[in-house]
C-alpha cells in the first residue's frame, strides 16, 4: 500500500503543473500579504480605531436591515467594547491576523487539488495505463484507496506550506511576535471567550478543511464514475462556488440543515453564527461524515466493477 501511495506521490511531483501551483501559491500569499498590510497599516492607536468602529456600528444599529445582519453587527460591537474594557488589541494587524487572513487561500489549495483528485483516476482510463495497474498482484480497493490518500497528502502539503509562507511573509512585516495574544471571539450562546491566538489561527485553518475535504471527494467520486477529469473539475468547481449561494437559499427550511452545502463551512461555528438555527458543530461533522462515506463508497463500487478492457 505505502508503495502505492509512493508511486502515485511520484506521478503528482514530477509533472511541472505542481510546481507551477506551488509557485502560484507563494506568488499569491506573498502579494495578498503586502496588501493586507499596506492596508491596514497606519498610525492610528488601535483604541481609537477600536472607538471609531464601535460609533460608525452603532449609527448602522438605527437602520433599517435584516435581523441576522443586525445581530452580526451588535456581536460586532460587544466584542469591541470588550477589548477595550480589558485593552486586548485586535489581531488584525499583527503577524497572526495576517496569517489568519491568508487562510482564504484555502480555497485555491482546494481548486489545486481538486484537479489531482479528478486526474487520479480519469487520466488512467484516458492514457489506457490502468491496464498496467490492474495487472499487478494489488487489487482495486487498493489502488483506488492509495490514489485517493495521495490526493489528500498534496493537499496537507499545500496546506503545510501556505502557512509557512505565511508565517514567513508576515513576520517580516509585523514582527515575529504576539503568540501570546488573546484574541476575543463570541460563541453560539452569546458568551464573549478569550483564547490563545495560536490556537485560534490553528483552529481556523483546521476548520476551513470541510469545504476541502468534501469537495476533493466530489471531484474523486465524479472522476471515478464517469472517467472524464475535465467533467469532474468542472462539475465539483461549479459546485464549490455556487453550493454557498444554494444553501443560504435553503437556509429558510428547516430540512436545509442536512443539505451537504449548509455543513461545508465549518468556520460558521468560530463565529457563533451557523447556517441554520439548531446547528451545531458535531451534528455539522456527522453529516459531512455520512456523505463522506456515501461518495466514497460510490467511487469504490463503481471502480471495482469497471470494465477496463475496451
Amino acid at each position: 500500500m505505502l508503495n502505492l501511495v509512493q508511486n502515485e506521490n511520484m506521478k503528482i511531483y514530477r509533472r511541472p503543473r505542481t510546481w507551477i501551483m506551488y509557485a502560484i501559491l507563494a506568488a499569491l500569499t506573498i502579494l495578498v500579504s503586502v496588501i493586507f498590510y499596506n492596508v491596514s497599516n497606519n498610525d492610528t492607536d488601535w483604541r481609537t480605531s477600536l472607538q471609531n468602529d464601535i460609533t460608525a456600528n452603532e449609527r448602522a444599529l438605527e437602520e433599517a436591515m435584516p435581523d441576522s445582519v443586525k445581530q452580526e453587527i451588535q456581536e460586532e460591537v460587544e466584542i469591541a467594547k470588550y477589548q477595550l474594557e480589558h485593552g486586548i488589541a485586535p489581531i488584525d494587524d499583527t503577524l497572526w491576523g495576517g496569517v489568519r487572513n491568508m487562510s482564504a487561500l484555502i480555497s485555491l489549495i482546494t481548486i489545486f487539488t481538486v484537479i489531482i483528485a479528478a486526474d487520479a483516476v480519469a487520466a488512467e482510463f484516458t492514457w489506457g495505463t490502468i491496464k498496467l495497474l490492474l495487472i499487478r498482484p494489488v487489487n482495486r480497493t487498493k489502488i483506488l484507496l492509495s490514489k485517493f490518500f495521495s490526493s489528500f497528502l498534496f493537499a496537507l502539503m499545500m496546506l503545510v506550506f501556505l502557512f509557512v509562507i505565511s508565517f514567513i511573509v508576515n513576520g517580516f512585516l509585523y514582527g515575529f511576535g504576539g503568540a501570546d495574544t488573546n484574541i476575543v471571539t463570541m460563541n453560539t450562546s452569546g458568551t464573549i471567550e478569550e483564547g490563545s491566538v495560536i490556537a485560534y489561527v490553528l483552529k481556523y485553518y483546521a476548520y476551513s478543511l470541510g469545504s476541502l475535504v468534501m469537495i476533493v471527494t466530489l471531484s474523486f467520486l465524479i472522476s471515478s464514475v464517469f472517467r472524464s477529469s475535465s467533467l469532474a473539475i468542472g462539475i465539483s468547481m461549479f459546485i464549490y462556488f455556487a453550493g454557498t449561494s444554494i444553501a443560504v437559499f435553503l437556509s429558510r427550511y428547516e430540512w436545509s440543515k442536512f443539505f451537504l452545502f449548509s455543513n461545508m463551512d465549518l468556520t460558521q461555528y468560530l463565529y457563533g453564527e451557523p447556517l441554520v438555527e439548531g446547528m451545531t458543530l458535531g451534528f455539522s461533522l456527522l453529516v459531512l461524515l455520512g456523505y463522506f462515506i456515501l461518495f466514497n463508497a460510490i467511487s469504490w463500487y463503481v471502480f471495482k466493477k469497471r470494465d477496463v478492457a475496451a
